[in-house]
């Protein structure tokens, strides 16, 4: 019997000879940050550019940017966290609080709109920003260059600044079949026994695995 290979999600760098693309979990210092499985980033200049993306992420404040398994993210896309929101309930947006003891009296009271949740099998395109809070769907496409401000249903493609849905990726069946699959939850060995049923749309060959 041939043993099935499988790739390995603990490596740095999954092509060969290629440095501009790693598999994202594996280079996440924060512990504020989790990336599934598989997820990679590609940036040409500097992988760990990453990091340095996602802005505003303050341990005082606690939000998570959390991000699910098989996501494609290209170079440049950028994370705005609850940090760069400021305090809107008084006559004043200034931090002052933050600058100097001497406004240590001052309020400091940043809106939070919770955690940023990228799901499974995600293409983010380039130099797109997520604003705070949001959520997005499996399987969604957005478009580079493009400003999220709202929450993505899954299967959907959007773009623009700010960002709107342009199509469903498949007809609502469609879209419920795949989201009770769940293939990205499988055993690898799983998904590497029926990737071409994956990567081709074979509902035939998958309704059988469901």
């Amino acid at each position: 019997m041939t043993e099935t290979i499988t790739p390995n999600p603990h490596v740095l760098y999954p092509i060969e000879g290629v440095t501009r693309t790693v598999y994202l979990k594996n280079i996440i210092k924060n512990p504020n940050i989790s990336v599934g499985d598989y997820t990679y980033y590609d940036d040409p200049e500097d992988v760990y550019h990453f990091e340095k993306n996602v802005l505003y992420h303050f341990d005082f404040i606690g939000d998570r940017l959390v991000i699910g398994k098989f996501c494609q993210i290209a170079t440049g896309v950028t994370f705005i966290m609850n940090g760069g929101n400021h305090a809107m309930d008084g006559f004043s947006t200034y931090p002052f609080k933050v600058f100097s003891p001497a406004w240590k009296d001052a309020s400091l009271n940043p809106i939070s709109k919770g955690d940023t949740s990228i799901g499974h099998d995600v293409w983010i395109g380039n130099r797109a920003t997520i604003m705070p809070g949001v959520t997005v769907g499996h399987g969604a496409i957005i478009g580079a260059n493009s400003l999220v401000t709202k929450n993505i249903e899954p299967y959907t493609i959007v773009g623009g600044n700010p960002a709107v849905s342009l199509k469903k990726r498949f007809d609502e069946d469609t879209i419920a079949f795949l989201l009770d699959l769940c293939w990205w939850d499988w055993p690898i060995e799983k998904i590497t026994k029926h990737v071409k049923a994956i990567t081709t749309g074979d509902c035939n060959t998958l309704s059988k695995l469901a």
